[in-house]
C-alpha cells in the first residue's frame, strides 16, 4: 500500500531504537529521502522520553538492549501508546524472543538482521499507509456514528414537528370545517332574510316561506338528509317564490283557480324567472334548480319544462308538497282555506299524477305529525321573552318579527348588543318575542 495515503501535508514520525549507533544510523539512510522525521533513542528509557515528548507513529526497536530490552520496550509503548506501529529488529536465531515480542507486544511485523534495504523501506512504509487506512477507518466510524446520532435527533425532531403540525393541522382542518359550517349556515340565513324582504311586498295571508321552510327541514331531520341536501332544500324553500316579485299586486292576492289567461302564462314562467334570479349567487345555485322545477307534475303536465316522473329533481319533488300544502291552507290554490288535514287529503288523492307516489307517502306521515308550535320535550332549551337572555345564549329557533321578516337565524349566539337591539324593536311591535334558547357548552365557548 503506497505512503502517499498518509495524510497530505502531515510528516509522518519514525523512532528507531537500539544501542548500536551504525544500526540507526543504516536506518537514517534508508528513510533520507522519504518524507518522515526520524528521532533517535539508543535504549528503552531514552525511547519512553522520546515518545512522551513527541507523538510518533512509528517505532523500530532492536531486540537486545541493556537495560531494557525490545519485547519490555515494545510491550510498554502497546500499553500506553496502542496507536503506534510496533516493528521488532531481531536476528535471525532469536525466534524464541520474537515470539515473546509478538504476544506481548503486540507487533505489526518483523524485520531480521541482516536486512536489505528495500524490504526495510516497503515493511514502513506499507506500515504506516496501514497506520493511516486504520486511523481514517476509525474517523470515519465515527463520524459515521456521529453522523447517525444526529440523523437521529433530526428523524426525532422531525417526528416531533411532523406530529405538531399534525395537531395543529387537525385544529386547523376543525376550525375550517367550523367557519365553513358557519358560511354555509350564513347563506342559508341570508336567502332566508331575502325571503323576508319577499314577505314584505306579500299580504300577511300569503307569506308562506316560513311555513314552507319549517315543513321541508322537518322532513330533511326526519329522515337524516345529507347536510348539503337540507342546505339546499332550506334555500329553496326560502326563495321559491322570488319570481312572483315581477307580478302586479293585484295578481298575488288572487288564487290560481281565478287567474286569466294571461295571468295563468305569468304563472307558468315564475320559477325560471326565480332561477334566473339567483344566476349570480353561486352558492344558490343548486337551491335555483330546485325553485325552477318545483311546479313540474309527475305525469309531466306541471310547468316550466314539461319534466316528468325521476327527471323531476327529487328536492324539487319534495318542494313542491310543502309548497302546495301551504298554499293550499292559505287559499292560494283555491278560494278556500283548507285545514292540513284537508290540504293532506287532496296531496294523498294526487299521488300518482301531481307528486311522487312514494315520496308523497312519507311526506303526509311527517306533514300530519307537525303543530304549529309543538311542545318543547329537550329540557336544554329554554323559552324566555328578552329580558331573561344573557350574552352567549345560542338561538334554537328562528325568530321572526310580527311582519314576517327573519330577525335572527337558527345558531346564532347572542351578544348585549343584539339583546339590546331586540328589546328596542319588541318596544315597537305589539306583544312580545318569544325566543327558544340554550346556553352554551364549553366546546362552544372554547371555540
Amino acid at each position: 500500500m503506497p505512503i502517499e495515503k498518509f495524510p497530505a501535508g502531515t510528516q509522518a514520525t519514525v523512532l528507531l531504537v537500539d544501542d548500536e549507533p551504525n544500526v540507526t544510523a543504516a536506518l537514517r539512510r534508508i528513510l533520507r529521502n522519504r518524507p518522515y522525521r526520524v528521532l533517535i533513542a539508543q535504549d528503552g528509557r531514552q525511547a519512553l522520553s522520546r515518545l512522551e515528548e513527541n507523538p510518533v507513529d512509528l517505532i523500530v526497536a532492536d531486540a537486545r538492549m541493556p537495560g531494557m530490552d525490545g519485547t519490555t520496550l515494545l510491550r510498554k509503548v502497546y500499553e500506553r501508546w496502542p496507536d503506534c506501529i510496533r516493528i521488532f529488529l531481531t536476528g535471525y536465531n532469536d525466534i524464541d524472543t520474537t515470539i515473546k515480542a509478538i504476544n506481548e507486544g503486540q507487533i505489526y511485523r518483523y524485520l531480521a538482521k541482516p536486512w536489505h534495504d528495500a524490504e526495510v523501506l516497503q515493511v514502513i512504509e506499507q506500515s504506516l499507509a496501514y497506520q493511516y487506512a486504520e486511523r481514517e477507518r476509525l474517523r470515519l466510524q465515527q463520524l459515521t456514528q456521529e453522523q447517525n446520532q444526529a440523523l437521529q435527533e433530526i428523524n426525532g425532531s422531525l417526528e416531533r414537528r411532523v406530529q405538531e403540525r399534525t395537531v395543529e393541522l387537525a385544529a386547523t382542518a376543525r376550525l375550517l370545517e367550523r367557519a365553513n359550517r358557519e358560511l354555509e349556515r350564513s347563506y342559508v340565513t341570508a336567502t332566508e332574510v331575502f325571503a323576508s324582504l319577499i314577505n314584505q311586498r306579500l299580504p300577511q295571508s300569503r307569506q308562506t316561506n316560513q311555513k314552507v321552510i319549517q315543513l321541508v327541514q322537518a322532513f330533511c331531520q326526519a329522515h337524516k338528509l345529507p347536510e348539503e341536501d337540507e342546505r339546499n332544500l332550506t334555500m329553496a324553500a326560502a326563495l321559491y317564490n322570488i319570481g312572483k316579485l315581477t307580478w302586479r299586486d293585484e295578481m298575488i292576492a288572487l288564487p290560481s283557480d281565478r287567474l286569466n289567461k294571461e295571468q295563468r302564462n305569468l304563472l307558468r314562467a315564475y320559477p325560471g324567472i326565480g332561477q334566473d334570479l339567483l344566476m349570480a349567487l353561486d352558492p344558490a345555485q343548486e337551491a335555483a334548480v330546485l325553485i325552477r322545477h318545483h311546479q313540474e307534475r309527475w305525469d309531466g303536465a306541471g310547468y316550466p319544462d314539461g319534466l316528468s316522473g325521476d327527471a323531476i329533481p327529487m328536492g324539487a319533488r319534495l318542494i313542491k308538497l310543502a309548497v302546495d300544502t301551504i298554499e293550499m291552507e292559505m287559499g292560494m290554490i283555491q278560494a278556500r282555506p283548507l285545514t292540513r288535514q284537508d290540504a293532506l287529503k287532496l296531496i294523498k288523492q294526487s299521488a300518482g299524477r301531481s307528486y311522487d307516489p312514494a315520496l308523497s307517502k312519507a311526506f303526509i306521515e311527517i306533514a300530519a305529525s307537525m303543530t304549529e308550535d309543538e311542545d318543547n320535550t329537550d329540557k336544554s332549551i329554554l323559552v324566555l321573552d328578552t329580558h331573561a337572555l344573557e350574552p352567549g345564549m345560542i338561538m334554537m329557533k328562528k325568530l321572526y318579527s310580527k311582519s314576517g321578516t327573519l330577525l335572527l337565524g337558527e345558531g346564532k349566539m347572542l351578544n348585549q348588543r343584539l339583546i339590546e337591539r331586540l328589546q328596542n324593536l319588541e318596544s315597537h311591535e305589539e306583544g312580545g318575542y318569544k325566543l327558544h334558547v340554550r346556553r352554551p357548552d364549553s366546546e362552544e365557548i372554547d371555540g
